[in-house]
Formats: structure tokens, C-alpha cells, sequence
């Protein structure tokens, strides 16, 4: 069974203390860090590179995984691993003709190899890549558009992350978007077991309490299964 892992997305975080945001999401219960990392032309905010990736790994020791929203993942690979990337996490929809090249070089370069899809991308696209030879080890389905943080949950996705679970019982199932105390359940329940939350555990008062309930949730529908 694929552990339950919390992931608060740094996108939330006060981004002039960085360092000091991720020590306070790990001491409170986080298991990885997710950094949103855009182009500005695959979606149009512009958020952070490698070097911001290769400043915070100064400070901790956590795993970053890293969620690339850009137009040409392959140019990114090696800034990113020499940076201290921990998870590379790229998009079906601009891979489909390099993917098998794309997984080989991200696992080069000591990274661990996922892909994602947009909410109109269907599921079925990302089989052949968990199936392959040399396969993703994490798929990341988008329950918003991509692009900025705070939207409305989709649960209508619930049904991507259900297929998957059902076809791949121990692959990593990351869910991102609009996720907090009242969508996690639908997530858990379908069989998500990697959680990104961003404006729910940032905004919270007490975001030790909110990391903790998310985990509950999946331990507690992983526990019925």
C-alpha cells in the first residue's frame, strides 16, 4: 500500500522566508515539500526556478517535489537535479513524443520521475508511462486548472485517481488543488494517497492540525480497502 505523504504547497508559503517556512511545515508534520515550478507560457504565472530550488536545499533536508508546469520539461532536467530536486514532476500534455527520453534522464540525474494531468486530459494517457519499462513512479492529477493557487476542488477528477488506484494498488496517487479538511475525504476515499494542500494549511491557524487531519483521512479510507 502506497504510505500516506502530506505535501504543503510552498506556492502558499511567505516566499521572503523561505527556509524558515519549510522548518516550520516539516516540524509540524509535513513528509515533502511541493514546489510549484512555472513558465509563464504553459500557465501563465511565473513562479520559481532552479535556483530558488538549489537555495532552499541549503536549508533542509526534505524531499522537494518538484511540479514542473512548463512548456519544454526536458530543458529543466539537469538544472533541476544539480539543484537538488528530490521528485521531477512533468506534464503529459507537452511529453507525449519524448516521455520515454524525459523518465530516462530525470532518474540520471537521481530524481524520481512523475507526470501529471491537466483536469480535460484524460486518464488513459498516462497508463503507458506507469506501465513502461523504465515507468513514472508518481502520477499527479490536477483537481484545479494549473496555474495559480486557492481554486475550487474538482470532484469530478475523483474519478481519474479512482481508476488508477484501482489498476496500480501501490503507485504514488498525488492529488493538487483545492484540497483541505472538507474535499479530502472525496480524495482519500477514491484512493489518493499523496496530498498537495497549499491555502488550507497556510491560511489555518493551527496548519499542524489541518496536516494531521488530511493524513487521517487517507490512513483511515486505506484502512477500509
Amino acid at each position: 500500500m502506497a504510505a500516506a505523504k502530506i505535501a504543503p504547497s510552498m506556492l502558499s508559503s511567505d516566499f521572503a522566508n523561505l527556509a524558515a517556512e519549510a522548518e516550520r511545515m516539516l516540524r509540524l508534520g509535513a513528509d515533502w515539500l511541493h514546489m510549484d515550478v512555472m513558465d509563464g507560457h504553459f500557465v501563465p504565472n511565473l513562479t520559481i526556478g532552479a535556483p530558488v530550488i538549489q537555495s532552499l536545499r541549503k536549508h533542509t533536508k526534505a524531499y522537494l517535489d518538484c511540479h514542473l508546469m512548463v512548456t519544454n520539461p526536458s530543458d529543466y532536467v539537469e538544472a533541476f537535479g544539480k539543484a537538488g530536486a528530490s521528485g521531477f514532476t512533468f506534464h503529459i500534455e507537452v511529453s507525449r513524443d519524448n516521455w520515454e527520453e524525459l523518465i530516462k534522464s530525470i532518474k540520471a540525474k537521481g530524481m524520481r520521475p512523475g507526470v501529471s494531468l491537466r483536469p480535460g486530459t484524460p486518464v488513459e494517457d498516462v497508463f503507458p508511462l506507469v506501465e513502461a519499462e523504465n515507468p513514472v513512479e508518481l502520477v499527479l492529477i490536477m483537481t484545479v486548472e494549473p496555474g495559480f493557487g486557492g481554486q475550487k476542488f474538482m470532484p469530478e477528477m475523483m474519478d481519474k485517481v479512482r481508476t488508477l488506484r484501482k489498476k496500480y494498488p501501490s503507485l504514488d496517487i498525488e492529488v493538487d488543488g483545492g484540497l483541505g479538511p472538507s474535499t479530502i475525504d472525496a480524495a482519500a476515499s477514491a484512493g489518493a494517497n499523496c496530498i498537495v494542500a497549499g491555502s488550507s494549511i497556510f491560511g489555518a491557524a493551527e496548519p499542524g492540525e489541518v496536516m494531521s487531519a488530511l493524513r487521517k483521512s487517507v490512513e483511515v479510507s486505506q484502512n477500509k480497502s
